[in-house]
């Protein structure tokens, strides 16, 4: 009787504590602790300084980042996961390093854009200096007709800069004989931003150097007068074909055929360690993923991205999406991507799209009940939802804004632990579980996948480009241009 008292006992205690172990929203929220965040962005923030500052897709940084993730992923959560990796194959580049001396030996500022060719090392080109016209209105040397009749052939060419993409001004200047372009900035100072040539450009320009104003206008008058200026650039880059991967982590329980997706990038730019930009979204969905695994009941399954080269133009996001069949396309019956959710003066934005569904709504409903004023924005294809907008899978996101005032340390070295608003963060990932909690127990008004859009124009831009990096990512497989091994031109 004793015995059947105490089995009874136990199965009742059991039970008791099962029902506490199902998947809640309030627990998911309840789970999050700045503290835990916080140690997720310090291991992030020392395996950038132990590999030369950075994350970046290509790098020991990168490679580290995604150990991290999958030390978690799948031994400390294995026994509640199924996690891959995805490789996939994309161009790397790096300037690994870029100077100018001017024509009497000085040091000129000077900044590489991304995408430059390199020069002959270890000398560079040494080359007469040719000055270009300036158009405010149109753009200088933009146009085919605003080359006519310069001959830049052996020249290094002094070029305004603006209005038109920088790589249209390379070309027309090979296309005129050019070894290279000296590219002047249109305001004073030297805190300007550095362009990208783009991948499609690749082994079709000539090295790039972008000097400041002041400068361009020392040295305009002293070419008027017929003095032959003759500096030197050397480039030291670095363009080639590297590997990377992609982390993919689901639940082993809950319908397969009904996901809730979240996604966060996990590399950073090269030129710093990437806390915020996104080490926040990282780590945000890390602990989503740690809190998921103590619970179970819930009735569709979750799905975690973590992205590699988004910096390279959302490569991983896209190979991913592009790799589903339409029968797993339809599947995942929602997205929530986390991309720079703590910067440290941050704006409370969420994205959105036509078919985004109840997504903006839960997480509008967190933040402004913790006092957080939203605001909205149409995605714009610069993050990760990009493939999956064009799916049309419904999806949203949150972002607290790049560059100042949001973050100054934007795409920059000092893109740090020191760069992030812990409150900001914590409220943020906060919203993403609850809102991850509640579409794991209801679909309830998630809109189904929707395979055309009235915004055609938008949708037809996003398959142009997916289509470009498709021909990109094709062309880059197994090429390879870097400056090593080149002899010093002179002309």
């Amino acid at each position: 009787m004793r015995l059947a008292r105490a089995a009874a006992s136990a199965l009742l205690l059991a039970s008791t504590c099962r029902a506490t172990d199902l998947l809640t929203p309030e627990k998911l929220e309840a789970d999050i602790k700045t503290q835990e965040l916080q140690r997720v962005l310090w291991s992030l923030n020392k395996i950038a300084n132990d590999n030369g500052g950075t994350r970046a897709f290509g790098t020991a940084g990168y490679k580290a980042s995604v150990d991290f993730v999958l030390e978690r992923a799948q031994t400390r959560f294995g026994k509640h996961f199924n996690t891959y990796l995805q490789p996939f194959n994309h161009t790397y580049e790096q300037t690994k390093s870029v100077s100018l001396k001017g024509p009497k030996g000085e040091t000129v500022h000077v900044v590489s854009p991304q995408y430059n060719p390199g020069t002959p090392l270890p000398g560079g080109i040494t080359a007469s200096l040719i000055n270009t016209p300036v158009n405010d209105t149109t753009g200088s040397m933009c146009f085919e007709s605003q080359w006519a009749g310069i001959d830049a052939t052996g020249k290094l060419a002094l070029v305004k800069r603006g209005t038109c993409a920088v790589a249209d001004k390379v070309k027309f200047a090979k296309a005129k004989g050019a070894v290279g372009v000296l590219l002047y900035n249109q305001e004073p100072g030297t805190d300007y931003v550095a362009p990208t040539l783009g991948e499609a450009n690749i082994g079709l320009l000539v090295p790039v150097g972008i000097i400041p104003l002041e400068v361009a206008n020392a040295w305009i008058p002293r070419l008027a007068a017929g003095e032959d200026l003759r500096p030197t650039l050397l480039v030291d880059a670095i363009v080639e074909t590297r590997e990377s991967w992609n982390i993919i982590s689901e639940t082993k329980t809950g319908d397969p055929n009904k996901v809730v997706m979240v996604g966060a990038h996990l590399d950073s730019v090269q030129e710093g360690p990437g806390i915020n930009d996104d080490g926040s979204g990282t780590a945000a969905i890390l602990e989503i993923m740690g809190s998921v695994k103590q619970y179970d009941g819930y009735l569709h399954r979750i799905r975690f991205g973590w992205w590699g080269a988004e910096e390279s133009g959302l490569i991983g996001s896209l190979f991913y999406t592009n790799s589903l069949s339409e029968l797993e396309a339809d599947k995942i019956k929602y997205y929530f991507n986390f991309d720079m959710i703590a910067s440290p003066n941050p704006m409370f934005e969420i994205s959105h799209y036509i078919n985004s569904g109840i997504g903006p709504e839960l997480l509008a409903e967190y933040l402004e009940s913790n006092g957080k004023n939203v605001t909205y924005a149409e995605f714009d294809g610069r993050s990760d939802y990009a493939g999956f907008v064009e799916l049309g899978i419904p999806t949203t996101g949150l972002f607290t804004g790049d560059g100042a005032p949001w973050d100054p340390c934007y795409h920059q070295a000092c893109d740090s632990l020191d760069n992030i608003n812990w409150e900001a963060f914590t409220v943020n990932s906060k919203a993403a579980a609850r809102a991850v909690g509640v579409l794991a127990n209801s679909l309830e008004g998630v809109p189904p996948r929707q395979r055309s859009t009235p915004f055609l124009r938008g949708r037809d831009a996003m398959t142009h480009n997916f289509r470009r990096w498709k021909a990109l990512s094709e062309h880059a497989h197994g090429s390879v241009s870097c400056s090593h091994g080149k002899k010093k031109l002179t002309v």
